[in-house]
């Protein structure tokens, strides 16, 4: 199956909840919720307070992405909070492998980033702990980034690694996806689709469902 996770990072705060029903009503399978300490990445965004208050807004899969340091610190909180999926990166981790475990052990689904900068063999011995492998399309911490192209022969490299191990967690691309690049996306291998301003700017119903159409068409 395809997924959809519209990033409410490029959604209005200030109607955050209306944001929300909007892309769920029109189609959305997960939402998106970027975490940045300020210190993994040069930007902060929101934390656990805000995840608890959306979390009784939306019946939709949680797809929380931790941008920061020794995520396994908060593993637990972020599972009270309402998180249904923990992604960390291979970058900020001591032991990524034990944050992996963890996060799996407190009933959420556990995913692995990398960087783009960052060799995908160097996460090999990983992946049978993973569920998703989250192959950053820009450099994390901020939106509205344009994608970068070297991510398609990345995202081949790691769908032959899975399939010579017969591993099939989901991948998952983060940054400057729109309509217009979303197939080269897919045809690569990814099945789970991050999009922030593609979805939330302008009219965010039409958007998810012109996500939906090249999506469900893609399966």
């Amino acid at each position: 199956m395809n997924y959809l996770a519209p990033s409410i990072l490029a959604a209005d705060f200030a109607q955050l909840g209306s944001e929300i029903r909007a892309v769920e009503e029109a189609g959305a399978d997960w939402l998106h919720l970027d975490v940045m300490d300020g210190v993994f990445v040069p930007n902060i965004s929101f934390g656990i307070p805000v995840i608890q208050s959306v979390r009784k807004t939306s019946r939709l899969f949680f797809d929380v992405h931790l941008m920061i340091t020794d995520p396994i610190r908060y593993v637990e909180a972020f599972k009270k909070a309402g998180a249904d999926g923990l992604t960390v990166h291979f970058e900020a981790c001591p032991d990524t492998a034990a944050a992996l475990k963890e996060i799996r052990a407190a009933g959420m689904k556990p995913a692995i980033a990398i960087n783009p900068d960052t060799p995908v063999e160097k996460i090999r011995d990983l992946l049978p702990l993973a569920d998703m492998v989250l192959v950053m399309s820009v450099f994390p911490g901020f939106g509205g980034q344009s994608f970068i192209p070297e991510t398609l022969p990345r995202v081949r490299q790691l769908k032959a690694m899975l399939s010579e191990s017969g591993l099939h967690p989901d991948i998952e691309v983060d940054g400057g996806i729109g309509t217009g690049n979303l197939q080269d996306v897919l045809d690569a291998g990814v099945n789970a689709v991050v999009a922030g301003s593609a979805v939330f700017k302008g009219d965010k119903t039409a958007n998810v469902k012109a996500f939906r159409g090249i999506l469900d068409k893609t399966i």
